[in-house]
């Protein structure tokens, strides 16, 4: 027996059945470096998946490493929200800055679903209702309020919920019944749907929209860009909050803006943030306006949210960032690598669709009838690991090839992944 199968064994016994594993063959990651990552049975694989996101600068990054050691060296690993945190704090002043957000504040927890778990208190005590709109093809976490706003199925664990949620159309085109609208009456459409549901299904006085701008788990899905910006038209008609989800999209990762929700020209009244702050630190959080954020009466605070650690690595990543213009390079060779891909696909039937932004591209694999194909997209997903690429899978039809690698991605890396998946393809 190999050293995977005998993890995964161990693993069988004491873990979860419903936490998924990748591959017929799961395998274990024991070393990496750049977009590089290595097995535990010394397999060496270009990473386009990145953590799911998470790892936005790549591995072993000198500036983020040192700052982790310099704040391990002072022993403080942990102090709670109860005392000051000088990284905390510092980095609570960068992200209220680049949030275009007025008179920001900002709360961080350890991943994106206490972020949306939060921005849901929010929303809901600030307004003073339990109703919230969500889009269809959603993911929003996997705790008790995230999973009622997750519009997805094959995510969504329990129909019990905290709040009240209404159904929206607009996050996923390919197979909307508006899909073969232009831009400009797709906008339109959704809009209208917006404003029935509304009138429909709610009691008017709604707490909030929460949207993704690119919907990550449900396959890289996006509307035409505008369409939250005719949405807030309508929220703001009957004082709904909006709140951008911006887990996967932030921190530069779609290329042409720092925040996937610039591209419909709006600014939100919170957003929410997680993975790839941290580069693989446990770190999220919520960005307000600062009388949304301070709307709470009762006593709070998080823990470990926040923490030195945590803290100290996500101002080392978001400074590398920054630094080193990641959202530039996003841009650049999320260009050629949608484009080669969209070349590849032309003579390849099975592919229905290739959309995305920047280093965020989805490939939705279909069957002759036009049907999703899971079976396809597994197909990919075990073809590119056996070649030395590790791509990520979604949809809500499970049909739907993720790539989202390291920003710091390279021409040559790019040249080699489109290789590897124009031969699988």
């Amino acid at each position: 027996m190999g050293q995977h199968e005998e993890l995964l064994a161990r693993h069988r016994a004491v873990m979860p059945d419903w936490m998924a594993l990748y591959y017929e063959r799961p395998i274990e990651l024991a070393s990496a470096s750049g977009r590089r990552v290595t097995d535990r049975e010394g397999r060496t694989y270009l990473d386009f998946f990145a953590g799911i996101l998470t790892n936005a600068v790549g591995y072993d990054v000198a500036e983020i490493s040192d700052a982790i050691r310099s704040q391990l060296s002072t022993g403080v690993l942990h102090s709670s929200t109860l005392y000051l945190i000088r990284s905390q704090v510092e980095l609570a002043e960068k992200i209220a800055g680049l949030s275009g957000i007025p008179d920001a504040k900002v709360f961080f927890t350890n991943s994106g679903t206490e972020a949306n778990e939060t921005a849901l208190m929010l929303a809901t005590r600030y307004r003073r209702s339990d109703q919230v709109l969500a889009l269809r093809n959603s993911y929003h976490g996997r705790a008790f309020a995230t999973v009622a706003i997750t519009g997805n199925r094959g995510w969504s664990a329990s129909s019990l919920s905290p709040v009240k949620v209404s159904w929206v159309h607009g996050g996923y085109r390919f197979r909307s019944p508006f899909k073969d609208l232009s831009d400009a009456d797709y906008v339109k459409a959704c809009v209208a749907d917006l404003r029935e549901v509304i009138e429909t299904t709610t009691a008017g006085d709604v707490a909030c929209m929460i949207v993704e701008p690119i919907q990550g788990v449900g396959g890289f899905s996006s509307p035409p860009d505008g369409l939250f910006g005719a949405f807030k038209e309508v929220l703001d008609e009957y004082g709904i909050l909006l709140v951008s989800d911006e887990v996967q999209t932030g921190w530069g990762r779609t290329g042409e803006h720092f925040w996937g929700i610039q591209a419909h020209g709006v600014t939100p009244d919170a957003m929410t943030f997680a993975k790839g702050l941290g580069n693989g630190l446990a770190i999220g959080g919520v960005v307000a306006r600062g009388e949304v954020m301070d709307c709470l009466t009762a006593n709070s605070l998080s823990t470990f949210g926040g923490n030195p650690i945590a803290t100290a690595g996500a101002l080392a990543t978001l400074d590398y960032l920054l630094d080193h213009d990641l959202q530039a390079n996003a841009a650049k060779l999320g260009e050629r690598l949608l484009d080669g891909l969209r070349d590849i696909a032309a003579d390849r039937p099975a592919v229905g669709d290739v959309r995305g932004k920047g280093l965020m591209i989805g490939i939705e694999m279909v069957g002759p009838d036009g049907a999703p194909d899971p079976a396809g997209a597994v197909a990919v997903l075990e073809g590119t690991r056996e070649r030395g690429l590790l791509v990520g899978k979604g949809g809500l039809y499970g049909n739907v090839i993720r790539l989202a690698p390291p920003m710091t991605l390279t021409e040559d890396e790019v040249e080699e992944a489109l290789g590897i998946l124009e031969d699988v393809l």
